[in-house]
């Protein structure tokens, strides 16, 4: 389908293009890349210190991701207990995966397909996997599998029907991994962004980074983009020119511009965290117990005290009237 062709954009989709075509492109300095690793690099040589003697090899590597990152400046107690139970896929958790995938097939897919079409292939891509969420949706039954489906497709429609097309000379990419390695490769910072459109063209900022959110916003949901923000400035040594959150049940954007102010601030919050896995890691301190939104799926709930009078408050607040 040719431009011309292309239906008219409705109201939910325009908001979006409004919000992403109307940002300055800003020019950074091209050092700001070394001066960042350089700065980060050095803040870290104390906090690596304390693990270069080490025998354990499976500790010698501190792994950090945006996750990481949200909990231990949230809970260091729910993290410490987060960390010592495995992973396991549930329905939900399926649905966010399965329907980014099926996201990213959106932009290759030839013809028209339907969020269904998109899905139902999304899902077959898992299940020729042996492994992960492959064999947790093959031991699915046929109401689980329906259920699956239904979630997933739900989010996907949602997305189509209030995102704009996604044009290639966007240039589009979902799912792209970003990783940035210190103190030879002690510390690894690492995540995957949802979706970016957009380049940098020389020092000129240009890629806007996208998170897809299926739940209601959150104040910590610009953390998770400024990490994401500041791993792309480290590997091409341009910042983002935007990162926006974009919540598909809602159908609308939130974003934040992109300043080197921002990118220094982030880099700082980012070596706090790593300070803080690196203790917590290596028993240096009992973790701290903050109540906040992380008690509602902490493993430790039924035994804080804090965290269980928080959630009395928080239930006590939701029933208060208008």
């Amino acid at each position: 389908m040719s431009l011309a062709t292309q239906p008219p954009l409705n109201p939910a989709q325009q908001q979006v293009m409004d919000e992403l075509g109307t940002t300055d492109r800003p020019t950074f300095r091209d050092d700001l890349r070394d001066h960042l690793r350089h700065e980060i690099e050095e803040t870290l040589a104390p906090v690596v210190a304390q693990i270069e003697n080490d025998d354990d090899t499976d500790r010698a590597e501190v792994f950090v991701s945006k996750r990481d990152l949200a909990m231990v400046h949230g809970c260091e107690a729910c993290f410490v207990a987060d960390k010592k139970i495995d992973f396991e896929w549930s329905i939900p958790a399926a649905r966010g995966t399965v329907a980014h995938k099926a996201i990213e097939l959106l932009i290759g897919f030839r013809g028209n397909p339907t969020p269904l079409d998109l899905v139902q292939e999304a899902l077959a891509r898992y299940e020729s996997e042996d492994r992960g969420l492959g064999l947790f949706i093959g031991g699915l039954s046929e109401g689980e599998r329906a259920d699956l489906v239904a979630r997933a497709n739900d989010n996907v429609a949602v997305f189509m029907e209030s995102f704009p097309p996604l044009e290639r000379k966007w240039r589009p990419v979902t799912e792209s991994r970003v990783r940035a390695e210190f103190r030879h490769g002690r510390v690894i910072l690492a995540g995957k962004v949802d979706l970016s459109l957009g380049y940098a063209r020389g020092n000129q900022a240009g890629k806007v980074l996208i998170d897809l959110k299926t739940g209601a916003p959150y104040s910590g949901h610009i953390e998770d983009l400024r990490f994401y923000g500041l791993l792309e400035t480290l590997r091409c040594g341009v910042p983002p020119r935007l990162l926006v959150n974009y919540y598909t049940e809602s159908g609308t954007p939130s974003s934040e511009h992109v300043t080197e102010d921002l990118m220094w601030s982030t880099a700082r919050r980012v070596v706090e965290a790593v300070a803080k896995v690196v203790e917590l890691n290596e028993a240096v301190r009992e973790p701290v117990k903050t109540p906040g939104r992380s008690c509602r799926f902490c493993p430790l709930l039924v035994e804080c005290d804090e965290g269980q009078r928080h959630m009395r408050k928080r239930d006590e607040d939701d029933d208060l009237p208008d």
